[in-house]
């Protein structure tokens, strides 16, 4: 009779009826324990904000070299490029880095990786198209830095690599002898 599992477990599985079961030792102990598992699996990976936030758009315009404007369910999203920042307004290689962004996403459908919401109310997020990580792409052709403050997550260091690489084959805004980072050059332009 301890064996038994009471008649609420046959009729509805609850958390209580399988802790009851593998207290029990019931026969389908193994089986609830499995449940037990893949439900919390599921739980994990619903609150991962890579999964739980994805959502994908058309572009309809390019902001900045890092940041885009995608058409969500009829709605404008402003998305600023997670972990990088690209050349200011007035700074060497703005503009060949907000076309190598157009080119890449302009009119097309990108899978958005909603990370955090800045202070501005953009979505700060990982953008790909047809597989492709805009956010390395533009470090990796050398038109972006990677944001030091900000890229916090593990791949950040494999982005710090290609930035490296860039710098040392001289491409995008490493071609230039000095190149100053965006931030440097705001607070810079906030101090005049």
């Amino acid at each position: 009779m301890l064996n038994e599992p009471k008649k609420v477990c046959k009729e509805k599985f609850t958390m209580v009826c399988a802790v009851e079961q593998i207290q029990n030792g019931g026969k389908r102990g193994i089986v609830v324990k499995r449940k037990i598992l893949h439900l919390a699996v599921l739980i994990f990976l619903l609150s991962l904000p890579s999964l739980s936030w994805a959502f994908s758009g058309k572009v309809i315009s390019t902001a900045a070299g890092d940041t885009i404007i995608v058409l969500r369910d009829k709605e404008q999203v402003r998305i600023r490029l997670y972990g990088i920042d690209c050349p200011e307004r007035y700074q060497p290689f703005t503009k060949k880095a907000k076309q190598f962004t157009s080119k890449m996403v302009y009119s097309k459908v990108v899978v958005v990786d909603h990370i955090d919401t800045d202070r501005y109310g953009r979505i700060v997020a990982l953008v790909r198209v047809d597989g492709v990580l805009v956010n390395s792409a533009l470090v990796q052709a050398g038109l972006a830095w990677v944001y030091n403050y900000y890229c916090t997550l593990p791949f950040c260091e494999e982005w710090f690599v290609l930035q490296l690489k860039a710098k040392d084959a001289k491409r995008g805004l490493w071609a230039d002898p000095n190149p100053i980072p965006p931030w440097e050059f705001r607070k810079e332009k906030r101090g005049q």
